[in-house]
């Protein structure tokens, strides 16, 4: 059963290319774990006071995604997460979504 980890992010106007480099140029590591199918970051919508980003990881089960969440890849990829650019652009955490998928189709 594919799992699907979501995190969305409310980017400050202004922020977003540095937002946008942030992520082009990060470590991921997500490669090296068993089970990672796919990742996207997503652009969305303009509202009056942010902008919508999500990030978006397939895993082949929950449980590889909580191996992933536990592994010192994880948290390789994450040590810069809390530095004054990535505070600067964002307007609180990120917001997470965890989904199990019941039909796929291909």
């Amino acid at each position: 059963m594919t799992f699907i980890a979501m995190n969305r992010f409310k980017v400050r106007p202004g922020h977003e290319a540095a937002f946008e480099e942030i992520w082009a140029t990060r470590e991921s590591r997500l490669k090296e774990m068993p089970g990672f199918v796919e990742f996207r970051m997503l652009r969305g919508p303009e509202a009056e006071d942010h902008r919508l980003y999500s990030s978006h990881t397939v895993w082949d089960s929950k449980e590889s995604f909580e191996a992933w969440t536990k592994s010192e890849q994880f948290r390789d990829a994450h040590k810069n997460a809390g530095n004054s650019k990535t505070k600067d652009a964002l307007m609180g955490p990120p917001s997470f979504e965890g989904f199990e998928s019941f039909l796929e189709e291909s």
